[in-house]
């Protein structure tokens, strides 16, 4: 069977990613990562999802102890009820997050003998950070072609963003149909107990839903 690395931070989108990487036949190995995120329920989420979804988990702790998000720096404040449609790059970047763990997951993934990576990167309905988007993937896999045994063997890993160009609105309806257990994601950035619903991450996530005319089951249970 066809084998395949997916980024699950226990969110939305790469809940989804999983599913999709299953639909289509692969043996999927989930990496969760540990960074020092302020949103650390997402962490237990992931695992959850990994195991509904009878998925392969690994558990990577790293450290990022220079901090230079808002994510990982308790004392920066998260921004809430911002105009999402500026782009502008907000104080939840955490620099170079998406290059080191696609790091991890293509050596992963070469140690396996896998053929792909998948990532819920999202360029559309999303926070404006430099490294979701097109150009940066594209980038990215150069690199594996030229970086890597696998890439100089003419056989590199490929990265899969099928949720690339999408809205969270058709994100959520693909979900629907290969039955993603979205009561399980995590989304807000602040970490309590309830969704803050004021974040970037909440407001993306509600406005997906709405579009889509689904509940948001991890809310109103």
């Amino acid at each position: 069977m066809k084998k395949a690395v997916v980024l699950l931070s226990g969110g939305l989108d790469s809940a989804t990613i999983l599913y999709l990487a299953k639909s289509k036949g692969y043996k999927t190995y989930c990496l969760v990562f540990d960074y020092g995120q302020r949103h650390r329920k997402e962490i237990n989420q992931a695992k959850r999802i990994a195991e509904y979804a009878k998925s392969e988990h690994c558990l990577v702790k790293i450290a990022l102890p220079w901090g230079g998000s808002s994510l990982l720096d308790k004392s920066k404040k998260i921004p809430t009820n911002r105009n999402i449609d500026h782009k502008e790059i907000p104080s939840t970047y955490v620099p170079a997050r998406n290059i080191i763990f696609l790091s991890f997951s293509a050596s992963y993934a070469e140690a396996l003998g896998a053929e792909a990576v998948f990532i819920g990167a999202n360029a559309v309905d999303y926070s404006g950070y430099p490294d979701c988007r097109p150009e940066f993937f594209d980038s990215y896999q150069d690199s594996l072609k030229k970086g890597m045994k696998q890439g100089v063997e003419g056989k590199a890993v490929k990265i899969f963003t099928p949720l690339l160009n999408k809205t969270k609105a058709q994100i959520i309806k693909i979900g629907v149909k290969l039955k993603v257990p979205y009561h399980m994601t995590w989304s807000c950035y602040k970490g309590g107990s309830r969704p803050c619903g004021e974040c970037d991450s909440c407001i993306l996530r509600q406005k997906g839903f709405d579009s889509a005319g689904v509940i948001d089951s991890a809310i109103k249970k």
